[in-house]
This record gives C-alpha cells, structure tokens and sequence, in this order.
C-alpha cells in the first residue's frame, strides 16, 4: 500500500478530465507531508486511470491529467 494511496483514490473519484491541487491540499488529503518520495510515488497514478502532469515548485501546485 503506498502512503499516498488515498490521494490516488480522491484523483480517481473527482478528477475529471484535470485537476490541480496544492501541495497543502496534497497534504490534507494523503495525510502525509508531500516529499520528493512523491517523484518516485507517482509513477502508481496510471493505475488509477491519471498521470501527474505539471509540478509547480513557485505556484506550489500539482496538475493531474486523465489517460486516454
């Protein structure tokens, strides 16, 4: 089970085609600092039907984008 499993479900359940969530937000709903563990994590996203597109280090954000 991957530590940030329950964001993977959120992404899936309320994504639509893009989503943006703040690191903050991350935060909140993984229940987890967000860490650079998160680069390696990521990579569990398509199983849930995403990929993570933009990291945005300035604006503190991540953009999620549905496959296919």
């Amino acid at each position: 089970m991957s530590k940030y499993e329950a964001l993977w479900n959120y992404i899936q359940e309320n994504g639509g085609e893009r989503l943006k969530l703040t690191y903050a937000e991350i935060e909140k709903i993984a229940g987890v600092p967000i860490d650079h563990s998160f680069l390696n994590c990521k990579k569990e996203l398509p199983q849930y039907g995403y990929k993570v597109g933009k990291i945005s280090m300035k604006e503190q954000t991540v953009a999620f984008e549905k496959l296919g």
